[in-house]
């Protein structure tokens, strides 16, 4: 049997949102080759690293390292974030193609996170779309904090519409819808995710979920019965905003991945990505939050996707 949604690309975004609330730096040869194991197995796209400053968010120091040990077609297939042109002229000088420009539909939050109002960074977007075009690159329109904010409570769903119809954000290729808080309702994610494919200009859509109130992947699947093409989630259940109170982590990617059974996975497949997350996590001392791959180490041998008990026992050999 095929899942409805197996045309729904995962974006695995470990490397990036969940690091950032780890309090550890990994060492760049590690993430390089986590990325590169990642994008072997088959995931379509990762997200690497953030130009956040690395004295605020220090597991973000090595982001260029990281992206400078990659190859220019792993690159392609591989988002940086940003907030600030200097940001972008700087991933894309270390050898980045794709940018995720990131700013938050309340102001609190952008405030807090950026340390400019929304309509302050509105009104670098063009110059950051510039920078990034004019290298051959792509640029994403990243809208944090679309549903809820920490500081000013529901976000209106026109306050994300408005920025999404802005002349300013044209030659952004695509659109992030992002559940900052991990607090929205699938039938929430379901009504901004099919205004934006209806009422905003055409893009691609990545909703960007968070596992708060256990209502991830329930999201996630909404976002892609909505018209997302993208789905974000991460090793494990692993992140968080160092800059949002109340968030937790990411939707899982190997919940995510065991859902939407994209063409790609397959049961040797899945055991590698779970076998990836267990050592990052034990690399972390991060407990694993993935209900899919708890269940992947289950006693239920008759179940193809249950990994044996001699097969992908943590696959640190091959990080």
């Amino acid at each position: 049997m095929t899942s409805p949604h197996t045309r729904t690309t995962l974006r695995d975004v470990t490397l990036r949102d969940g690091l950032q609330l780890t309090g550890k730096l990994l060492p760049t040869e590690f993430k390089v080759r986590l990325a590169r194991d990642l994008l072997r197995l088959g995931v379509p796209e990762l997200e690497i690293g953030s130009m956040a400053r690395p004295d605020l968010v220090p597991p973000m120091a090595n982001t260029l390292e990281v992206i400078a040990g990659l190859t220019a077609e792993e690159l392609e297939r591989c988002w940086i974030w940003a907030a600030t042109p200097r940001h972008v002229e700087k991933a894309l000088a270390a050898g980045a193609r794709n940018i995720q420009y990131c700013f938050s539909a309340s102001d609190a939050h952008n405030e807090a996170n950026i340390g400019r109002t929304t309509e302050q960074s509105l009104a670098t977007m063009p110059d950051a779309i510039a920078r990034t075009l004019d290298a051959g690159g792509r640029i994403q329109l990243c809208i944090a904090t679309s549903f809820t904010c920490p500081f000013e409570g529901p976000v209106a769903p026109e306050r994300v519409l408005r920025i999404a119809e802005d002349a300013r954000t044209a030659g952004a290729e695509d659109i992030v819808v992002c559940d900052t808080l991990g607090q929205a309702f699938p039938g929430e994610v379901a009504d901004l995710v099919s205004r934006v494919a209806a009422e905003t200009p055409q893009r691609r859509i990545v909703f960007h979920g968070h596992d708060t109130w256990g209502q991830g992947v329930a999201n996630s699947l909404a976002a892609a019965a909505a018209g997302a093409a993208v789905v974000d989630g991460a090793l494990g259940g692993l992140g968080g905003c160092p800059f949002a109170p109340g968030a937790s982590g990411n939707t899982s990617s190997e919940d995510l991945l065991f859902a939407t059974r994209p063409g790609w996975l397959d049961p040797e497949a899945f055991a590698g990505v779970v076998g990836l997350s267990e050592t990052l996590l034990g690399e972390l001392g991060e407990p694993n939050r993935s209900k899919a791959a708890q269940g992947a180490r289950s006693k239920a041998k008759a179940f193809e996707w249950v990994i044996p008990g001699d097969g992908v026992p943590s696959c640190r050999e091959a990080l």
